[in-house]
């Protein structure tokens, strides 16, 4: 890193440094202790730039810019300015509202309602993400990027000693996600992947009552993920002229090269296997996150995974599996099984020899009911408390503690639904060492573990 930024963090260190030693881990130092430890002066705020500005993105730049100890500096996206992102345009937001142009006047538009002149400049808007990441002014940058896009750009910032926020599912391929694990650490940036229910009461509640022993020893894990939230509309697809505010090009990046469909890029990019694993890379990141935090597996993965009979589009444009059904087995014996329907709205069902619970998004059902009564005691497993993903972060780039959900466990939970797919696909069943990520005796399987990238991109 430059000087500049080593004397940054050192103000940082130094300004919480009494804050963090009085409390120790794995507790964190609240936003309003920080803020007011270092007055938010605008030389100590934590300057970020937005890789990715589309619905997701142009969201997580609001929740970051809502702190005021964070300065938005710079954004960056393919896409100049439209109103054309049908998946959340639907939901009633008037355009054009995403992209980078539109991105740069909501941060100065924020800005300039803090000063009396009424006026603000000062954010940057980059088509490519390499002319931020070029900035020595910038502390911290937040990825939103479509799933092929989230290593390269992840790699680069680590290197360039940016810390990081990156959104779920962390990779595309196991081998990109585990590129990244290693970045991150070569290069000492605080990491945090955006898998935000770890930042729930109730979800850390109810894996606290399973690590504790609440519904005695864990026998089985059951979750469900439905059909594509999207459809093609036709069998037929054409290829489409790309629109003037859109760079293809660079937004395929290192996938292979396709002929441009609107339904190929944006939300609907999900359901491409080139960009994509469907809706278990997408849902299913947050829930096996979820069943890694409660089963204690955060830092490793199962054994097995078997095709339960999953089923595949035979037409149209999307292609990555549309009735998902598997099954996982982890070395304490405890089985998971994704089912494609059944658990609306929870996470996971842990089921016991004593009990069980399910840990919904904004529920919790036990049985016995008396669970949810339950205390955690002084002496047991308390796991890492977090009630906002985005100040976690924050005060991590400021004591440089490692977040509620770094880079290894984002890493090891979306690795659940690579493996997931990749035994889909091949319907079979499939033994995994987790120690070194590597099929036992497959080598088909161990060939989709990475993918080839289009040139010149490379990890």
């Amino acid at each position: 890193m430059k000087d500049v930024k080593i004397n940054r963090r050192e103000f940082f260190g130094k300004a919480t440094g009494a804050a963090v030693g009085a409390i120790g881990f794995p507790y964190i130092v609240s936003s309003s202790v920080l803020c007011k430890a270092i007055n938010v002066a605008p030389s100590n705020r934590i300057t970020m730039g937005f890789i990715g500005v589309g619905g997701m993105g142009t969201n997580n730049m609001r929740g970051f810019m809502a702190n005021s100890d964070v300065q938005v500096v710079a954004v960056c996206d393919v896409v100049k300015t439209s109103d054309q992102y049908g998946h959340w345009y639907k939901r009633g937001w008037k355009g054009p509202w995403f992209g980078r142009e539109a991105a740069r006047n909501i941060v100065e538009e924020h800005y300039a309602g803090q000063k009396e002149s009424g006026a603000f400049k000062g954010c940057t808007a980059y088509l490519d993400f390499r002319e931020l990441l070029a900035r020595e002014d910038i502390d911290a940058v937040c990825i939103t990027t479509p799933d092929h896009w989230h290593a390269i750009p992840t790699i680069m910032a680590a290197k360039a000693g940016k810390d990081i926020y990156c959104e779920k599912p962390l990779s595309l391929t196991i081998a990109e996600g585990r590129a990244m694990v290693e970045a991150v650490r070569r290069y000492g940036v605080v990491f945090q992947t955006g898998s935000q229910h770890r930042s729930k009461e109730i979800m850390r509640f109810a894996c606290e009552l399973v690590r504790n022993g609440r519904i005695g020893e864990v026998k089985r894990v059951v979750t469900s993920l439905g059909p594509h939230s999207r459809r093609f509309p036709v069998d037929i697809w054409e290829p489409m002229p790309v629109p003037e505010w859109f760079d293809y090009d660079m937004w395929l990046g290192p996938a292979p090269w396709a002929p441009y469909h609107k339904h190929c890029c944006l939300y609907t990019f999900r359901f491409i296997i080139d960009y994509s694993g469907g809706e278990t890379t997408n849902t299913g990141a947050h829930k096996f996150d979820i069943v890694q935090w409660g089963l204690g597996t955060e830092l490793t993965g199962p054994l097995e995974i078997e095709d339960l009979g999953s089923e595949f589009p035979q037409t149209g444009l999307f292609d990555t599996v549309s009735k998902i059904h598997f099954r996982a087995r982890y070395a304490n014996g405890v089985e998971l099984i994704c089912n494609p329907e059944g658990l609306n709205g929870v996470a996971a069902r842990f089921e016991g020899t004593e009990g069980w619970l399910e840990a919904g998004w904004s529920t919790l059902r036990t049985y016995p009911e008396s669970l949810k009564d339950s205390v955690i005691g002084p002496n047991e497993i308390h796991l890492y408390k977090s009630n906002d993903h985005k100040r976690d972060f924050l005060n991590c780039v400021r004591t440089r503690r490692v977040p509620i959900a770094p880079v290894e466990v984002g890493h090891r939970s979306a690795s659940v639904c690579h493996l997931g797919n990749i035994a889909m696909i091949l319907r079979s069943k499939l033994r995994w060492d987790p120690q070194n990520e590597r099929f036992i005796n497959n080598e088909q399987a161990n060939r989709m573990l990475s993918r080839a990238m289009r040139s010149p991109w490379h990890l």
